[in-house]
């Protein structure tokens, strides 16, 4: 790939990035879960679970976190997922291009 070339790819993932939204790092899970009440629907057999529930669970200076969201709010949150793994691989894709260019910059260069 020559370096106009190579410099042009690199413009079209910057634009790329510019389109994004907010990101939110993270898994969004929805369940079905018992409530724990032996006389309940969710005891029978076989079970009828309560839910959907939706859950975000995230890490914060090495620690999970799990929160418990609204459908609206899971809605949300799974766009801005959607966008957080769409801007990591459009920044590895970034990298790949960088070095390679920047390998290709560093192998014209004369050592002393």
């Amino acid at each position: 790939m020559g370096s106009s070339e190579a410099k042009a790819k690199f413009e079209a993932l910057q634009r790329e990035i510019l389109t994004l939204g907010f990101v939110r790092p993270g898994s969004l899970v929805r369940r079905w879960m018992p409530c724990g009440n032996p006389a309940c629907r969710c005891a029978a057999q076989p079970p009828r679970l309560h839910g959907p529930y939706y859950q975000w669970t995230y890490k914060v200076a090495g620690k999970t976190r799990t929160v418990r969201l609204s459908q609206e709010q899971a809605r949300l949150c799974q766009k801005w997922a959607r966008d957080h793994k769409r801007l990591k691989r459009l920044v590895r894709q970034m990298e790949r291009l960088s070095l390679q260019e920047t390998d290709r910059a560093l192998g014209a260069i004369s050592r002393p």
